[in-house]
């Protein structure tokens, strides 16, 4: 794809504390990923899709009702090759927010590189694998002063 994550920079693994939408119609999502590190620091992740969103929320829950076609087809050839998803990490790519999905298994591992990050940090939710963030995104959040 053209991409490839910094290596010199480190990574912090990060949960999920937020998704939903930037406007009332639904049509950006934002999530909030917090610093499993310190808690303080947080990405807030917008402009991508209010699906991707709605999906990521879902996956959350433990909903797994309706897997969109895509995230079934990463699944398929996960399992047909003996994978498991093992990772996702986050980076800054100077345009937009990338990522790298890890499998690994089978003696071996698979890296997948300069996916949309919104997608990435879906799967690494559906299928509860690590999210890590590359450590300059990561800002801790302002306090209200008033």
């Amino acid at each position: 794809m053209g991409f490839s994550a910094p290596s010199q920079e480190e990574y912090v693994p990060v949960r999920l504390e937020k998704v939903g939408f930037v406007d009332d119609s639904g049509l950006e999502g934002i999530v909030v990923l917090t610093s499993l590190v310190d808690e303080k620091k947080k990405l807030y992740m917008r402009a991508f899709s209010g699906e991707v969103a709605t999906h990521i929320e879902r996956f959350s829950r433990g909903d797994r009702s309706s897997i969109p076609s895509v995230y079934n087809l990463v699944e398929d050839i996960a399992e047909r090759d003996g994978l498991h998803l093992a990772s996702v990490r986050v980076y800054n790519s100077k345009t937009a927010l990338r990522s790298d999905i890890t499998f690994d298994g089978r003696g071996k591992q698979v890296v997948l590189e300069g996916y949309r990050a919104s997608d990435s940090v879906a799967l690494a939710i559906l299928y509860d694998a690590p999210i890590l963030v590359q450590s300059s995104l990561l800002a801790v959040e302002p306090t209200n002063q008033s």
